[in-house]
């Protein structure tokens, strides 16, 4: 495929050839970065290492990102491409090098991204493009070597010289659809070959050099594709020359920039409305200070024009213009709406008087302006709005814009024939009061801005927002309402069923802010509420189970210092919270908030030290994680943390690089990634071995003992078992009153009392009955039945 837009600005001398392209950011990486990560995922498909240190690019930094299709390494300082850095980047779609320190590009120094549509190397020092530095760029559409400091028409042909279709720039036509020669020493513009055959976009506006322009431009049709035209600035050396220039483009220009015009801009203006199809104009700052009846009698079928910028002050008819759709007046000195935008462009659609002196509206500013949709006012004095707007001057009116203005007061019925309208602003004024209808019959209305005004609670007790029943979008950040009530009487917004967008930030008010737990009732259909920077330092449990659908969350810039996990009971569609800049010193209470659906979490700036497990698991469907500056603990209580930001590939955790530790000591301001995990992890392999181990000595040991000893260990079983069995009932023994009863017959009594009972009741202390001494006579009959349980053992003496 051919180069459809080139772009090569040079502060040096000579032809160049521009066309600027915007760049999509992909993922952002890091910041302050001095080498590029070696831990990015090998799956992804855009890298963002914009705004770092990089110095140099080399063959080893990127080599396995096989489906990477986009890079941006914006605003480093890298001042050398090694050869074939990219190589490996197979996939590779998007490259863009734009503010850097690069000087030369050398051979071979993209080779193998054939598949590179876009290149931007805008704003380096390039003084030098080697032969071969493009070779490998087949697919290449957009080349931006723009603010450069290519010097030679040259140098422009060496960068483009291997792409299709535009060997020589020369004689050979080339697929170039946009051609932008600005602001650069431009003194002689010459096309004598049909090498522009598809050109529509030509610039040559902005020239560095104050000289008079050569057109040299002989064959008329060379430029005949030409519909965006830009020679702000420009200077011819006379009137015919000029008569010349626009003849180049007689049939095909309909976008026309005469900005900052010199010479003659009124006669310009009229010679260029002789294109045929010329529907936009723009005139900018070209020190018009009145428009004069003539001055557009020539300019018919134009639709939009655009004269900003000037010092216009009087305001003559637009008689000539009878097709304008869009008119822009802003920047001027008007002091009131002009008369000539009301009388006679009953066609217009759009008019833009922002930036303007004008102090008041009345009723018959914008009579007739029928099929009027956009009108913007913002940045003038208007402190009184009259009945401009009250009667149906502007049934078709959709957008207002008042902002910046010095509006008090919003009367009763101030819109009242605006039935169309759909977005409005109020915001940057003084309101103080909204009076009660100020809205009715606005019942279109979807999006309102009342920010940066001095609306305080009482202004909104009166129901403003009552008429606003189709309301989707309110912005009341920057006001006066501050609420020390737990409960409101009546809530603000019950009428508002279908808004969605809730913004209440930085209510300028001093001391603990509070958020009554009805302050969102009715908002049945609220998706985002912000609400940063009150002063809140507790929420209502309950002060959300009026949203069920909520699912973008900001309470940042308060001062928590913890949550109940109860608050988020009722939201369970969050997708997204920001808490950053809470004095939060944990993130436990998202264990139990049962935020299934969470997908990106900014809790930057607080005091977390250690993220747990058990946090990161209660948010399963996290993808963007952003913890900077807090103050984390490297220890092992984050061990886990850090092998999950090392190894995980669904969550992005952004400017992992830059966590830093403050505990402990020893380890402050060192990096939270350079902590040694291995020195935190549990070897299970280690201890099932020991365990193992002593298991089979164990067994080992008891089956060589009861080989070898094994009636020695039946003894010792049962002596075992007489000690457990004396254990259990020496408890028994309290409740004996002998220790024996002896039983011998009447020829060994002598024996007994002689021998056996100092021996047993003096040497071991038992106590002995014997029926002669511890037996009375009227018992001795019952001993069978009365005695016998008083005795631990009964020991019967016989001779032999």
């Amino acid at each position: 495929q051919p180069i459809t837009a080139l772009a090569f600005c040079s502060t040096g001398r000579g032809v160049t050839l521009c066309g600027r392209c915007t760049s999509e950011a992909g993922a952002a990486v890091a910041n302050s970065l001095i080498e590029v990560p070696t831990d990015i995922p090998p799956s992804v498909k855009s890298i963002d290492l914009s705004k770092n240190n990089f110095n140099k690019i080399q063959v080893a930094n990127f080599t396995h990102f096989p489906n990477l299709t986009s890079l941006n390494l914006t605003l480093n300082s890298i001042s050398l491409i090694g050869k074939r850095s990219f190589s490996k980047l197979v996939s590779l779609q998007q490259l863009t090098l734009t503010n850097n320190n690069l000087v030369v590009l050398q051979d071979d120094v993209f080779d193998g991204l054939s598949k590179l549509t876009e290149l931007r190397i805008d704003f380096n020092h390039i003084q030098m493009v080697a032969s071969n530095a493009f070779r490998s760029l087949s697919s290449l559409l957009v080349l931006d070597l723009s603010n450069n400091k290519l010097g030679t028409v040259a140098l422009v042909h060496l960068a483009i010289q291997h792409t299709p279709q535009s060997q020589d720039l020369t004689n050979v036509s080339t697929e170039i659809t946009c051609l932008d020669v600005s602001r650069n020493p431009l003194v002689r513009f010459e096309v004598t070959a049909d090498v522009f055959p598809k050109l529509t976009n030509l610039n040559i506006g902005n020239p560095t050099v104050k000289t008079n322009l050569t057109w040299a431009v002989q064959n008329h049709s060379l430029l005949r594709h030409v519909t965006t035209l830009d020679i702000s600035e420009v200077q011819l050396a006379s009137i015919d020359q000029w008569r010349k220039f626009f003849t180049s483009f007689h049939a095909s220009v309909t976008f026309l920039k005469l900005n900052s015009m010199r010479q003659m801009p009124a006669l310009l203006i009229n010679m260029s409305c002789s294109f045929l199809k010329l529907s936009t104009l723009q005139i900018r700052n070209n020190a018009l200070s009145s428009i004069g009846s003539n001055l557009f009698q020539m300019c018919q079928n134009v639709t939009d024009v655009d004269l900003k910028g000037n010092n216009i002050i009087e305001n003559s008819p637009f008689a000539f213009l009878h097709s304008l759709h869009a008119l822009s007046l802003s920047r001027n000195r008007l002091r009131c709406v002009p008369p000539a935008a009301r009388n006679l462009l009953k066609r217009l659609k759009e008019l833009y008087l922002q930036n303007n002196r004008i102090a008041v509206l009345n009723k018959g500013n914008f009579y007739n302006l029928l099929k009027l949709e956009r009108l913007d006012l913002q940045e003038n004095q208007i402190f009184d709005l009259g009945k401009a707007f009250r009667k149906p001057n502007l049934p078709n009116l959709k957008s207002l814009n008042l902002t910046h203005n010095k509006l008090t007061t919003v009367n009763r019925y101030a819109f009242n024939g605006l039935q169309s309208l759909t977005n409005m602003s109020l915001a940057h004024n003084q309101i103080q009061d909204l009076q009660s209808g100020c809205f009715f019959n606005v019942r279109n209305l979807i999006f309102l801005q009342l920010q940066s005004n001095e609306l305080n609670p009482r202004t909104l007790l009166n129901g403003a927002f009552k008429d606003v029943v189709k309301l989707k979008t309110l912005h009341l950040e920057d006001n006066h309402l501050k609420y020390s009530r737990p409960h409101l009487k009546v809530p603000l917004f019950m009428n508002l069923s279908r808004l969605e967008t809730l913004i209440f930030d930085r209510q300028n008010v001093e001391g603990e802010g509070h958020i009554p737990s009805n302050f969102l009732q009715g908002l049945i259909s609220l998706m985002t509420f912000s609400c940063q920077n009150l002063h809140l330092v507790n929420f209502s449990d309950n002060v959300f189970m009026h949203t069920p659908r909520l699912s973008t969350l900001d309470i940042s810039n308060n001062d928590f210092h913890k949550l109940s996990p109860n608050l988020f009971a009722p939201i369970p569609n969050l997708t997204q919270l920001r808490i950053h800049n809470s004095n939060l010193p944990s993130l436990d209470f998202l264990i139990r908030s049962n935020l299934t659906k969470l997908k990106v979490l900014n809790a930057q700036r607080n005091l977390l030290s250690v993220i747990s497990e058990d946090v990161i698991r209660s948010v399963p469907s996290l993808k963007v994680l952003d913890l900077k500056q807090n103050s984390f603990s490297c220890d092992c209580d984050n061990s886990w943390f850090v092998r999950w930001t090392e190894n995980n590939s669904l969550t992005q955790v952004l400017d992992a690089h830059s966590f830093k530790c403050n505990y402990p000591s020893e380890c402050r301001n060192t990096r939270l990634l350079d902590l040694n995990v291995q020195s935190c992890l549990v070897d299970i392999s280690f201890i099932c071995f020991i365990s193992s181990t002593c298991v089979n000595i164990v067994i080992l040991v008891a089956s060589f003992t009861f080989h070898f000893s094994r009636f020695q260990l039946t003894y010792a079983y049962y002596i075992f078992l007489a000690w457990l069995y004396d254990s259990r009932n020496r408890q028994k023994r309290a409740a004996c009153r002998y220790d024996a009863f002896v039983s011998y017959n009447g020829h060994d009594e002598a024996w007994v009392y002689r021998e056996l009972v100092p021996h047993l009741e003096q040497d071991q202390g038992w106590r002995l009955c014997l029926h002669h001494r511890d037996f009375l006579p009227e018992v001795l009959t019952n001993f069978p039945a009365h005695g016998m349980h008083s005795l631990r053992n009964h020991q019967v003496a016989r001779s032999v």
